[in-house]
Parts: C-alpha cells; structure tokens; sequence
C-alpha cells in the first residue's frame, strides 16, 4: 500500500527579528482533494525558529506516514536537510564548523523526529515572488504575528 501524497508550503515571519514571530502553513492532498491551512505566533522568536515551526507544525498535522514535498523559502531549512548539515551537525555534537553550539538545536531535533516519520523531500521556492501558495502562508504568519501583538 502505498503512502498518501502531500504537498507542504510552509512560511515565517519575525517583525522585528528577534521579536514576534507567526508562522503558516498550507496542506495540500490532490488525491483526496483536501487543503488544510495552519498557523500560530509566539512572543519571543527569530524568523528561523518560525521558519522551523511551520514544518515541525504542518508535518505534526499528518496523521499518519505520507510521502511529502515540502516546499519552503527558507534556505536554511531545505540546506540543513538536503546539504548534509543536520548529520554534520549531530557527528560534531551539535557544533557548527566553527565548533559553536548549533542555534536552534531544540527545534532541529523536533523537526528530524517528525520529518523521520514521513518521506519527505525539501523544495525552496523564492519568497515574495508571486508564487500562490508561498505568498499564502506569508499572510497566515504575518496574520498571526499581528493578533499576537494585539493581544499583549
């Protein structure tokens, strides 16, 4: 049997960066016509961290294993995944090239956990450049970044 397919566009925003962040996501199964779209903000982030979420997020959101392109206009997240960085990342225990601590280890850790469960293959799209589905997930983070700052 095989895997359901799924097409993940995922997006962050940090205004100012660090500060407020929000994050989106949009789900997309052609095969079973369904598009679900997510999004949330936190206080106190970077647009990393945010950028990170979405995927973390919109990958948590599959209920079972799939077979997933995930597309992001974040190239520090599609390098990580397709230019070895995690694994150089882990064999270094967790140091940069640099012998630095890796920012956002809490989040690179979640984000293996939940991108082991699923095949899925890293696409980047350039962002604010006209594509639907980015520019979509731009305005549910920025959207859920300018609740949150109305709310505190």
């Amino acid at each position: 049997m095989s895997k359901p397919f799924v097409i993940i566009y995922t997006d962050g925003a940090c205004s100012p960066n660090p500060g407020i962040g929000g994050w989106g996501a949009v789900l997309i199964s052609n095969q079973h016509n369904l598009r679900n779209e997510l999004s949330g903000a936190e206080i106190d982030s970077t647009n990393n961290r945010m950028e990170m979420t979405a995927a973390i997020k919109a990958l948590e959101a599959l209920k079972k294993p799939c077979k997933v392109k995930l597309y992001t206009d974040s190239s520090y997240v599609k390098n990580a995944f397709e230019k070895n960085w995690l694994k150089n990342w882990q064999n270094n225990g967790w140091k940069s090239k640099g012998r630095k601590p890796v920012a956002n280890k809490d989040l690179w850790l979640r984000l293996l956990e939940v991108s082991q469960k699923h095949e899925v293959s890293w696409h980047w799209v350039k962002g604010h450049s006209g594509d639907v589905e980015n520019d979509r997930c731009d305005e549910l983070a920025v959207q859920a970044r300018k609740e949150l700052a109305k709310s505190i």
